[in-house]
This record gives C-alpha cells, sequence and structure tokens, in this order.
C-alpha cells in the first residue's frame, strides 16, 4: 500500500510504553495501531492531522478505518486469531460497537461510555493470547453442545452491559452500579467455564469480594490483568485496604478510570518530560 503513495525509507522504530506486555492490557494492539498510524502517515496513505499550533489531532472516519484494518493484520501475525476488539478500540478508545460474527473485524458505533472508576491489577501471570484462544477454539469444537450456549450468554452479557453504560450518561444514577458488578460476577463464571480462568484471577476476586468489591479478568485470561469496579460512593479506605491486600498477594494495583479517545497525533512539545526522556535515550 505505502509503495502507492510514495517510497518510505529504511526506519528504526523506537517504541516508549507504560502497559505492561502479556497482561491482558492489549498492548499487542496498541503498538499494532500505533504503528500502522505512523507508516501509513509517513507513506502519505493518510493525512497528517497536526495543524500549525495544534499539540494534538486525530485522523477522519475513514483514515481511522484504514489504520484499524492494518492494525488488525499486525494481530493477526500476533495473536493468529483475534476479535478484533483490542485493535478496534485502541483506534476508536472506549466506545461500544458489535461483533458481526465471532472472530471477524468489529464495527463500532460513536456512542461513548462513561467515565468508570476502577482497580486495575496485574497478577504477574505471564501467559500467552495465542495459546488461549487455540484452547478455546479447542473446546467449542470437542464441547460445542455445551459451549456455544456459554458463549451466547457471555454475548448477552456484554450486550446488557452495553445497554447499562449507555444509559448512564443521561441518568447517572447509582441503581445501575450494583447491575454492572452482577454482570461482572457472571461474567467472570462464564470465563472459567470456556478455560481462560487461573488460580490467581481467583484469588484477585476474592480478596476484592472481601471488601464488598467486585472484580473480573481483562483480556485474554490465563493469568494478566483483573479489573475491579469501583462505585462513585467507595470509601477510599476499602480501596486502599483493598490494593494493601492485594499487593500484599504478589500483584500490582493501580487506580485509574476506563475511557480514552483513541489513536492521537502528538507534536512533541505536548509529551512530559519522562516520555521524551525515553525517546531521547532510545
Amino acid at each position: 500500500v505505502c509503495l502507492c503513495f510514495r517510497d518510505v525509507p529504511s526506519v528504526d522504530v523506537l517504541v516508549w510504553s507504560e502497559l505492561p506486555t502479556g497482561a491482558g492490557l492489549g498492548s499487542s494492539a496498541a503498538y499494532a495501531v500505533c504503528l500502522a498510524a505512523a507508516l501509513l502517515t509517513a507513506c502519505g496513505a493518510i493525512s497528517c492531522p497536526l495543524k500549525e499550533g495544534e499539540s494534538t489531532a486525530r485522523w477522519t472516519e475513514e483514515e481511522l478505518t484504514l489504520i484499524n484494518s492494518w492494525a488488525f493484520q499486525g494481530e493477526r501475525v500476533i495473536h493468529g486469531n483475534p476479535s478484533g476488539v483490542d485493535n478496534a478500540v485502541g483506534t476508536w478508545g472506549i466506545c461500544w460497537g458489535t461483533v458481526k460474527e465471532r472472530g471477524k473485524e468489529v464495527s463500532l458505533v460513536a456512542s461513548r461510555v462513561p467515565t468508570l472508576r476502577i482497580l486495575l491489577t496485574n497478577t504477574q501471570v505471564p501467559r500467552s493470547t495465542k495459546v488461549l484462544v487455540a484452547g478455546v477454539k479447542e473446546k467449542i469444537l470437542k464441547f460445542p453442545a455445551i459451549m456455544n450456549p456459554v458463549l451466547d450468554s457471555i454475548d448477552a452479557i456484554s450486550q446488557e452491559c452495553q445497554s447499562v453504560l449507555e444509559a448512564m450518561p443521561a441518568n447517572p444514577s447509582p441503581e445501575y452500579y450494583p447491575v454492572l458488578e452482577e454482570l461482572f460476577d457472571i461474567n467472570q463464571h462464564h470465563l472459567n467455564v470456556i478455560g481462560v480462568g487461573h488460580p490467581s484471577l481467583d484469588r484477585l476476586c476474592r480478596v476484592t469480594a472481601s471488601h464488598g468489591l467486585h472484580s473480573k479478568l481483562t483480556g485474554a485470561g490465563g493469568g494478566g490483568c483483573g479489573i475491579t469496579l469501583l462505585r462513585p460512593d467507595t470509601s477510599p479506605l476499602a480501596v486502599e485496604a483493598a490494593k494493601r491486600d492485594l499487593c500484599a498477594c504478589g500483584f500490582e494495583c493501580w487506580e485509574t478510570n476506563i475511557g480514552a479517545p483513541g489513536v492521537t497525533l502528538h507534536h512533541s512539545s505536548s509529551l512530559n518530560t519522562e516520555v521524551l526522556r525515553a525517546l531521547s535515550e532510545g
């Protein structure tokens, strides 16, 4: 594709990231999306959206679609048969979409999710998405009459969660949070059934449950990371106690928010000192 526009000289790609790799946080998709955006911009396949005086800018919907399609190919190289969700979220940000077919590319709509507070916990148990995906596929082929209804139920959970999150911005009622917590719990049990759970994730869920919090794995499972939903009225003391107990298990834990705009072109002046230092040292 690039040669159809203009030749690109040999390049060195320097990657700097705060995301732990192999932990279910979509680090490979983030890399694939950023690399696709950079190379497509460099070869003229998409425009450089930064205008004079701007610190950040984003591409058009058509250009984002092209970035996403190339990022998906990168994810296929890394993971074999990815869902396409991670690269779609990396491209467009946190917004709701639907999967046309399992294992196919993802079509997103423009509806944004509300900002949600979470604990993000890394069990530090390494795992391979490709191996886990292959294991799930094998189980589906072995027990189709059992596994397909479970997958349908997981899809129904996602649809129900979507409905709740779409309703929250217009009516941020605290009544939504118990529903989300219950969906977290049901989803986590289903994920164990299809074979992507891990004892470390079970321990994470037990620890947070002891503080009245609800958790589930994120990413491919088999270790990696879990997320814990925090209600707006969750006591800071309860959060700190949960973080302390999780760290005592040997886990890493951060409090953060869900919600981001997606792939963005930054002017060097908008980067913080730590990032500039990392890039200059490379």
